[in-house]
């Protein structure tokens, strides 16, 4: 066996060739998960639908939505994906008071699709951004309600106030509401709005290039700018979407029009018309009674 210098050499030099062979194979075995770890997204922009009329019914869907959002650790921002005409004055209070309780905790940005106009524009208030489409319809900031009915003759009542109301207390009702849809718009608004808070109550609508003009959104755009939005509001350079898709509700009390030109307000459920129960709306379009339809379709 030879114990020259050169043998020896020889060795080492197998030895440290191996190991670099070794450590290149390992390399190429870890990079793949080095990177896939590297390259994780962010965080995730969660995409909230309003869509068509805004019922109790679908109001508590959107806010069911809305809480998951502030709840879930993964969702760092949220977009509202608006097209509805509005509804309810008391559903539409209830989603802007959501939105609201949302936008304290994460951005939220709001994207005008076709239509958000009276009760829907109120929801979307709270959005640090309004994005809309040049054709887009909003504003509409206004309440309106029917006229007190009469009573059923011969009616007995527990007491002189009971399912009564005067055209004066109604009238009172409408401007209470009116009063605080207004304020909200100046509130959350005012500014960047080129109206005055008489023209905001003049509940006029605007086309999507307009209401930017006029301050009553931010910026043309689609839903996809409204999430890069979104996404730069929460600091994500890397980021997912996350779509919830719009809730599927049943028994309306607003239901849209076969024209898409209305609203229709459905009869009492419990079959007793004479009993006079306000119903107060933030919608923009004509508002029929099903009776009304049903006439206009026999005709």
């Amino acid at each position: 066996m030879s114990n020259s210098p050169d043998g020896g050499s020889l060795t080492q030099a197998q030895s440290y060739a191996l190991v670099v062979v070794a450590a290149v194979l390992l390399s190429a075995i870890l990079a793949p998960v080095a990177y896939d770890r590297a390259t994780q997204p962010d965080g995730t922009v969660a995409v909230v639908t309003i869509e068509g009329p805004i019922t109790s019914g679908s109001a508590t869907a959107v806010q069911k939505d809305l809480r998951e959002a502030r709840e879930n650790e993964s969702i760092d921002a949220v977009v509202l994906n608006v097209d509805s005409p509005g509804g309810g004055a008391a559903a539409s209070e209830q989603l802007y008071l959501s939105v609201q309780r949302t936008a304290a905790e994460m951005p939220v940005v709001a994207s005008v699709t076709s239509t958000g106009a009276s009760g829907a524009y109120y929801a979307m208030l709270p959005a640090e951004d309004i994005y809309v489409t040049p054709a887009s319809i909003v504003g509409s900031v206004g309440v309106r309600a029917a006229a007190p009915g009469p009573s059923l003759p011969g009616e007995v009542k527990s007491g002189p106030d009971k399912a009564s109301a005067t055209a004066d207390q109604r009238r009172t009702q409408v401007e209470t509401l009116q009063n605080a849809f207004v304020g909200s718009v100046m509130k959350h608004r005012s500014d960047d709005l080129e109206l005055s808070r008489t023209e905001v109550a003049h509940a006029k609508v605007y086309s999507g290039a307009r209401a930017v003009d006029n301050g009553m959104a931010d910026d043309i755009g689609s839903t996809q700018d409204a999430i890069r939005q979104a996404a730069n509001a929460a600091d994500l350079d890397d980021y997912e979407v996350y779509r919830k898709e719009p809730p599927q509700t049943g028994g309306l009390l607003l239901l849209s029009a076969d024209d898409g030109g209305g609203v229709v307000v459905e009869r009492s459920p419990v079959g007793y018309e004479t009993v006079d129960t306000p119903t107060l709306l933030m919608v923009y379009g004509s508002v029929q009674t099903e009776s009304e339809v049903i006439g206009n379709v026999s005709a």
